[in-house]
């Protein structure tokens, strides 16, 4: 691992390899948490799964997590490193005609997104740890869809949640394309291809988050 990010060429493989696996993991998480809104009893059976299967707790999710904080690491220290590798703006370069304002935000986005995975940490994994580690309750099968229904019962929860999820659907608008690039895959044939699942997973992530926290909101009792 050391020699992978010991210049800038790894370091953006390795990044991109981390941004990889959290694409896949997206689309579990959100497959797993739309089970919410066609059935409690759909959504409580798969969350009592992954909340108490062995090889997910203690395996998968901490690689996980490994991922999360070695992504945005790297972020960081790309973003430091490329700003002094340019400590001299020239007045002559116009770089909205080069490049995207994401692609030369992507560090603000980060931030924000790394804030906003504090919050789902906070709502989420620090309960269900208190629950089974700290308070050591019994196994309950029907709690988890009520935990999730309550977190978006407070509207400003579901403006952060919703704004959080637009500027992720930005990040990876850029990102997802990117991260292949980085990687090597880049082809007269393949890379449009590309590009175009980018673009369509890059709004329909966010759009599926969005609409379960809204879906939440508005069916309160």
């Amino acid at each position: 691992m050391a020699g992978l990010t010991s210049s800038t060429i790894g370091r953006k493989y390795a990044m991109a390899l981390s941004a990889i696996f959290l694409l896949i993991f997206l689309v579990m998480h959100l497959s797993v948490n739309l089970l919410s809104v066609f059935g409690e009893d759909a959504y409580n059976n798969a969350s009592q799964f992954m909340g108490y299967n062995p090889l997910i707790q203690f395996v998968m999710q901490p690689i996980l997590m490994f991922a999360v904080v070695f992504h945005f690491v790297m972020g960081f220290v790309l973003e430091i490193k490329n700003q002094k590798a340019r400590p001299i703006k020239y007045e002559s370069n116009n770089p909205s005609n080069n490049s995207t304002w994401m692609s030369r935000n992507m560090i603000i986005s980060g931030a924000v997104i790394l804030a906003f995975i504090f919050l789902h940490l906070y709502d989420f994994w620090l309960h269900e740890m208190n629950y089974k580690y700290v308070d050591g309750l019994p196994i309950e099968e029907t709690r988890f869809w009520g935990d999730l229904h309550a977190k978006f019962a407070d509207i400003w929860r579901v403006v952060l949640y919703v704004i959080s999820f637009v500027l992720l659907g930005l990040h990876l608008g850029h990102g997802f394309q990117s991260s292949f690039q980085s990687i090597g895959a880049r082809h007269p044939k393949y890379t449009p291809v590309i590009m175009a699942f980018g673009k369509w997973y890059s709004i329909l992530i966010p759009v599926g988050f969005i609409f379960i926290a809204i879906f939440h909101f508005v069916t309160q009792s």
